[in-house]
């Protein structure tokens, strides 16, 4: 049977069975040398006579193998059950999505962040056999969604997505391209891209040289643009106005283009702006239809055989019979 533990990052709790291993052997050491300490061979015996040191041994042994079953429950072994469909051939896409307060911004109707998610939506259909993770960006990334073929779930994360996700405002591409960066398996050079979705304003300069090393890793960043170069004003949340600097002047927000372009060209990437939803897609697509396709296995529509509640019992019976096996010796009646 191919065994599998799911959750082997709790291999480390192993350690505390090492810690009370190494406690148990001094608490003997500081018993023996006590010993010696009193000296008298028959004082020590008689008072000792009651307690049982294989007692004392065997308990512990109990309680360390108790420990041992309760850590690989927390572990859950489990056997992989019915392959039906499990097995997928795609790439793995991070979507980096601004959603900086300038994304609402209404020279695309009716505001760019609304018309973002609508083409993310459009894109994550036209992919059914890849998997999708979703990275907010502002003045700070984060990561909304790891790798997944979930897509249902990528839709409502997608569609929750407001300015309001990302307190910190600005737009830090770098930032987002390495949280997207790092959804991805480190040790593979191929099948992965991330698609870049901004106006690109204000954006830091270390972007170019950060998709400069992404480029290395072998990752390809697709850029998609959104809004126009004449720029619109931005409705502020709060009031419903349009903001002003602090001089009291409407401020203007504008595509920046060439920022973008550049990102995607040191990847091999392309570049679309958005205006029709479909031709960004088919521009997107054209490109990572480039990508070598992979074979991967979607664990999450795998069926699997769970042994946890086994190795539960086993550690509630070893604790059962630790708690029985006495420390006194039993003396006979006369």
């Amino acid at each position: 049977m191919n065994w599998q533990l799911q959750y082997k990052e709790f291999i480390w709790l192993f350690v505390a069975i090492a810690i009370l291993v190494m406690l148990f052997l001094s608490l003997l050491r500081w018993k023996g040398n006590t010993i010696k300490k009193i000296g008298d061979k028959k004082l020590v015996k008689l008072l000792i006579d009651n307690f049982s040191s294989k007692g004392f041994i065997v308990k512990f042994i109990l309680l360390i193998l108790a420990i041992a079953t309760g850590i690989v429950a927390v572990m859950n072994p489990r056997v992989p059950g019915d392959a039906d469909g499990i097995k997928r051939k795609g790439i793995d896409v991070a979507i980096a999505l601004d959603v900086s307060k300038s994304m609402l911004a209404a020279d695309l109707a009716p505001n760019r962040l609304e018309r973002a998610k609508q083409f993310v939506n459009k894109l994550i259909d036209e992919m059914p056999d890849d998997r999708i993770a979703l990275v907010l960006f502002a003045g700070k990334a984060y990561l909304q969604m790891p790798l997944t073929v979930d897509h249902g779930a990528a839709s409502l994360f997608i569609s929750s997505a407001t300015p309001d996700a990302v307190p910190q405002q600005g737009t830090v591409i770098s930032d987002a391209l390495k949280m997207s960066a790092g959804v991805f398996n480190s040790a593979e050079k191929r099948f992965k891209t991330i698609v870049l979705i901004s106006d690109g304003e204000d954006h830091d300069a270390d972007a170019i040289s950060t998709a400069k090393d992404l480029a290395a890793q072998g990752v390809m960043i697709n850029a998609i643009g959104i809004g126009s170069s004449e720029g619109a004003s931005i409705i502020d949340p709060a009031t419903g106005q349009n903001k002003r600097d602090e001089a009291g002047n409407t401020v203007i927000s504008k595509l920046n283009e060439e920022g973008l372009k550049e990102i995607a060209q040191h990847t091999n990437g392309v570049y679309a702006r958005l205006q029709s939803s479909d031709e960004a897609i088919a521009a997107i697509k054209g490109q990572l239809s480039q990508i070598e396709r992979k074979a991967f296995g979607d664990v999450s529509q795998m069926n699997f055989k769970t042994y946890y509640m086994w190795f539960a019992a086993a550690m509630f019976v070893l604790l059962l019979a630790e708690n029985f096996i006495p420390e006194r010796k039993k003396k006979l009646a006369l």
